[in-house]
């Protein structure tokens, strides 16, 4: 039986993270090369350290876009974050460019041809889930997290608050009584300030966005509320410490209340279903909670490399389900084609809307006008339920 009293945990972390960092620069590679060819192929790592920048991976796109277009690219990116420290600068950083042409063994599996559809770039599992826990329909802990950092940045960025600079880090707390969120034991922010700033100055100020964020009555207990643990944080980013591309795929989706397939997802185009089948598992997962079908929703779907159809489709709706989950399993190949170009085509992803998705969270986040966030959209709810009752 699923226990329903406890405490759990997530956290995220900031654009200016290092890791994030190298997710912002990778996804800004791959809009570059979806706005020249909608149908580029990206597969695109990046490292960062002490004014370094190393790109490296795969690419199948126009000649046009040079070595000096993609190193252009790149420090535009760091520079939109904020970064212009003597550690790492967007101007001054070294950036190599180690891209080179996708393998014609993987290119062979995916592509279309004669009577062939087109396959997934790898095999793989992917999960999807939804909640009834917030307004987005997803587990409140990594919302409050996200939200947190999202305000500390865009105040940053207005230059409302000059102490912040662009590293920083959240965790939050909830205790769970039934089953269901009902208050925040502890709050952890640490975040990278201008030298000379007082801790306890930058205590109050981040206790603000904490209050803004959290529904009222749930701030933490003064000796729960951690700010910068550790003491001073001036030094930080990649010129703290190493950054890569995908590392942080916990922070990217569901905070850990959910399962994770392992696959990351920046830098990647949509044929790799590691991205794509992990955005439409969030798609299908939350119409599924949309439709008023289950309080809970985690799917499954799984496929093989050069393979168009998912392998398996699994369905868990933790005991809140107002159907039988085998139901919803017959249910979804007919409302939603899952097939790698099924997905893309469906959800339209094949358009320059990644660089967005790099920090806080490539799920919750509202459905935009070119396309952005297509897969959280809701609809596909009354379809569901058509096919159910």
């Amino acid at each position: 039986m699923a226990r329903s009293n406890y405490l759990f945990t997530s956290e995220s972390v900031s654009e200016g993270h290092p890791d994030k960092v190298c997710d912002r620069i990778s996804d800004a590679v791959l809009d570059l090369y979806l706005s020249a060819d909608p149908y580029a192929r990206v597969a695109c790592e990046t490292l960062t350290t002490t004014n370094k920048i190393v790109l490296a991976g795969e690419v199948r796109g126009p000649a046009s876009l040079t070595k000096e277009l993609i190193e252009e690219t790149a420090r535009n990116a760091v520079r939109e974050i904020g970064y212009e420290q003597e550690g790492f600068h967007w101007k001054k950083a070294d950036v190599e460019v180690l891209l080179h042409a996708q393998s014609a063994d993987i290119a062979q599996g995916v592509d279309a041809s004669g009577n062939k559809d087109e396959g997934a770039g790898d095999q793989g599992i992917m999960f999807g889930y939804a909640c009834t826990e917030t307004d987005v329909l997803m587990p409140a802990p990594i919302i409050y997290a996200h939200r947190i950092l999202k305000r500390m940045a865009e105040d940053r960025h207005s230059g409302k608050c000059p102490a912040f600079e662009p590293d920083a880090k959240s965790q939050v707390t909830l205790r769970y009584e039934g089953g269901k969120p009902v208050g925040v034991t502890s709050v952890v922010v640490s975040t990278q300030h201008k030298e000379g700033v007082k801790q306890s100055d930058l205590r109050e100020l981040v206790r603000a966005y904490v209050k803004e964020v959290l529904p009222a009555g749930w701030f933490p207990p003064e000796e729960e509320f951690y700010v910068n643990p550790t003491g001073n944080f001036v030094i930080g980013g990649p010129d703290g410490d190493a950054g890569l591309t995908g590392r942080k795929i916990i922070v990217d989706t569901y905070g850990g209340a959910a399962p994770h397939g392992g696959g990351a997802f920046s830098g990647k185009d949509p044929t790799k279903v590691d991205r794509s089948a992990a955005y439409a598992a969030r798609y299908v997962a939350k119409n599924v909670v949309a439709a008023g079908l289950a309080d809970r929703c985690t799917l499954q779907v799984s496929y093989a490399i050069g393979v168009s159809k998912p392998l398996s489709i699994y369905v868990d709706l933790h005991g809140t389900g107002k159907v039988d989950e085998a139901a919803i399993e017959a249910a979804i190949p007919r409302v939603v084609d899952l097939s790698p170009r099924g997905i893309r085509e469906h959800l339209k992803l094949n358009r320059p809307i990644y660089a967005r998705t790099s920090s806080y969270g490539h799920f919750g986040r509202a459905p935009e006008a070119d396309g952005g966030f297509s897969w959280e959209k809701t609809d596909l709810a009354d379809k569901l339920k058509a096919e159910i009752r």
